[in-house]
């Protein structure tokens, strides 16, 4: 046996700060995708209590999918990162951080950006989010090329970006 499986576990307190979302949710939200608002539930319970948290979120039809991420953290660094995979096979790595009553979720991605800035209640029992996302797409090709007297025939490139978002609201559920 080596001098580290001696040791006590040493705590970990990075994630101390996502207590306030321990709990089972209440979930109406908003998106430019459905005409109508998005019910759903969701829970956040520890896996490894203050080391990796699980988000559980289901969503009614028709709505955003449904999805399972872990939450975690280096120690070396205070924003958490969140491991997250949908019922449609999509994974994804995000960072997150809740300070202040602020959280704080993004995802940096050539492409494909999102983001989401929520709000947690004083008291606790309610959080509001708006997310978005913005897609870039690249070397969209119109026409063939653009013929200058000047000089040689240019490839035309286009360069278009949207974003869109949409807000969600989770209210602690009564048992």
């Amino acid at each position: 046996m080596n001098e580290h499986t001696q040791l006590p576990p040493q705590p970990t307190s990075s994630l101390q700060q996502f207590d306030v979302l321990i709990w089972e949710w209440t979930m109406v939200g908003t998106h430019p995708a459905f005409l109508s608002a998005a019910h759903g539930r969701s829970s956040f319970e520890w896996l490894m209590e203050g080391g990796l948290l699980l988000w559980h979120f289901e969503w009614e039809r028709p709505g955003p999918p449904s999805a399972l991420s872990v939450i975690g953290h280096d120690d070396s660094v205070e924003t958490c990162s969140m491991l997250y995979a949908d019922e449609r096979g999509v994974a994804r790595i995000y960072q997150m951080s809740l300070a202040g009553g602020v959280w704080k979720m993004w995802r940096e991605s050539s492409g494909f950006s999102q983001r989401m800035t929520g709000t947690v209640s004083s008291d606790g029992n309610t959080s509001t989010c708006h997310g978005e996302l913005s897609r870039v797409y690249l070397s969209m090709i119109l026409g063939a090329n653009f013929e200058s007297e000047s000089g040689p025939a240019i490839p035309l490139n286009v360069s278009l970006i949207i974003r869109f978002g949409g807000h969600v609201t989770t209210k602690k559920r009564t048992t």
